[in-house]
């Protein structure tokens, strides 16, 4: 889960947050993400705790040091570094999911997007596009397709859901497609 450590100025923002990790609980979907206890992120990870979940944080040092991390996780990984926190998560999760965020969210959904193209992962991507956020990026994408930066398959790579239905749904599509080709 990439998203951002504050709640944004949609009340919104935070609900779509909190109905994602009730709703991944539910469908035994574990999280693993920033491992913050502010913002969308502790938001989603309240969610999911408060039905029982399972949830993974990932959090460098520098952060933990602020005293943002999440205390109540099931699991709590303190690393030395941003690399060491995305590289974690990237590892240990089965699929990446983006709410709205800042530059560190982007910058995740970047760095995993361009893992894909490279043929790092076959995991999928879903940004849970909530009130139109993340329409600008997609057009960029498209922009970037259409003048020869991005493949047509590398831009499916990032796919949008309007609500979180579809969003888990999508993940669980893909899910479904690959354990077909095992």
């Amino acid at each position: 889960m990439y998203c951002g450590s504050n709640d944004g100025i949609r009340p919104e923002y935070r609900a779509v947050a909190s109905a994602l990790g009730t709703a991944m609980a539910r469908a035994d979907i574990g999280l693993v993400y920033g491992g913050a206890r502010v913002g969308l992120m502790g938001a989603v990870a309240d969610a999911v705790l408060a039905e029982g979940g399972r949830v993974v944080g990932w959090i460098p040092h520098q952060l933990a040091k602020r005293e943002v991390e999440h205390t109540g996780l099931t699991e709590l990984h303190v690393v030395g570094s941003m690399h060491e926190r995305k590289h974690g998560m990237a590892a240990c999760a089965d699929a990446f999911l983006a709410l709205p965020g800042g530059y560190g969210t982007l910058d995740e959904l970047c760095e995993i997007l361009g893992w894909a193209q490279l043929g790092l992962h076959a995991k999928p991507v879903v940004l849970l596009n909530q009130n139109g956020y993340y329409d600008p990026l997609l057009a960029m994408l498209d922009r970037a397709m259409e003048e020869g930066f991005l493949k047509p398959q590398h831009r499916r790579t990032a796919q949008a859901a309007a609500g979180v239905e579809a969003a888990l749904h999508l993940i669980q599509a893909a899910w479904s497609a690959q354990a077909e080709k095992i």
